[in-house]
């Protein structure tokens, strides 16, 4: 029998987030939140392709450290991770950079919370329903937040939907990726995956990675912000996304990508002196409340 690539898989856990599942969820919020400050301070000197493979490849060096990760996978399950390795990480972790030449950190923060609406969709195709009252209402909710958001931040030029198709691409890759993940991880666990998937990744972004050293200029600031996305918010960020979609479920993780602009938003006033309008503050509460109402009951 031919094994399916794209595949769902029911979360462990179909209740009310447990605490444990909040501290997974707010932890991969603030590494996630802050990953698009540090890409900002990292493209002043490190060109889009180096920050890519940079970040990639430093995830990947800090699980392959940890012995759980080379737990065997069964061949039959290959094609899928070589497929999250493309959908999850090569092509996201190199648009976003490239994104972030066009629009700011906090537009991009923000433009990502459209992940929850594909996995959702690509969830519900798969399993064959649709989301429960609870979950439809904190997506709903959870985008009026964004769009309150989005219009208080402005313009941001003529070529600033370059940025915005690059960024919706890929939350695209990431709702369809999240799903693929979330059975894996129930089978094998999180470290084989997510290393696995780093390490092919790395090799993939490579080509681009080097091109990019000619137009790169070294500073420490630059290397500094860029081995923070990788260990913290590459390897170890996945490796608790990993676990949290298997707990409860691709859909429901998802939905961490709305507490992300709301740690967009706040960096950016504290280090970038951002103005945050009185709309955005009430856009941030919609946010939290579209959140909690998606880690509510799914059985």
């Amino acid at each position: 029998m031919t094994t399916r690539i794209i595949s769902s898989a029911e979360g462990i856990n179909r209740g009310p987030f447990s605490l444990g599942d909040w501290g997974l969820f707010v932890s991969v919020a603030l590494i996630w939140g802050s990953s698009f400050l540090f890409i900002s301070i990292a493209l002043a000197d490190f060109a889009p392709g180096l920050i890519t493979w940079l970040r990639v490849g430093s995830g990947a060096a800090t699980l392959a450290f940890v012995p759980r990760a080379r737990k065997p996978v069964l061949r039959e399950d290959w094609p899928k991770l070589i497929a999250l390795s493309f959908l999850w990480v090569a092509i996201p972790f190199t648009l976003f950079p490239l994104a972030q030449q066009y629009i700011n950190s906090a537009v991009t923060g923000m433009l990502n919370g459209a992940t929850p609406i594909f996995a959702a969709l690509f969830a519900s195709l798969l399993l064959s329903r649709l989301p429960r009252i609870a979950q439809a209402a904190g997506l709903v909710l959870g985008l009026v937040g964004l769009a309150l958001i989005s219009i208080s931040t402005g313009g941001q030029g003529d070529t600033a939907w370059y940025g915005v198709v690059m960024v919706l691409a890929a939350t695209l890759c990431y709702g369809i990726s999240i799903n693929i993940a979330a059975g894996l991880q129930q089978k094998y666990g999180s470290l084989p995956i997510m290393s696995r998937m780093l390490i092919m990744a790395t090799i993939w972004v490579s080509p681009f990675g080097l091109v990019s050293l000619a137009d790169s200029t070294f500073s420490l600031a630059a290397f500094g912000s860029v081995l923070f996305i990788g260990v913290a918010g590459t390897g170890l960020a996945f490796l608790i996304m990993g676990t949290l979609s298997g707990s409860v479920g691709p859909t429901r993780a998802s939905f961490i990508t709305y507490l992300i602009p709301v740690v967009s938003v706040v960096l950016g006033v504290v280090f970038l002196a951002d103005e945050v309008t009185a709309l955005a503050l009430v856009g941030i509460g919609l946010v939290i409340v579209g959140a909690i109402l998606a880690s509510r009951r799914e059985a």
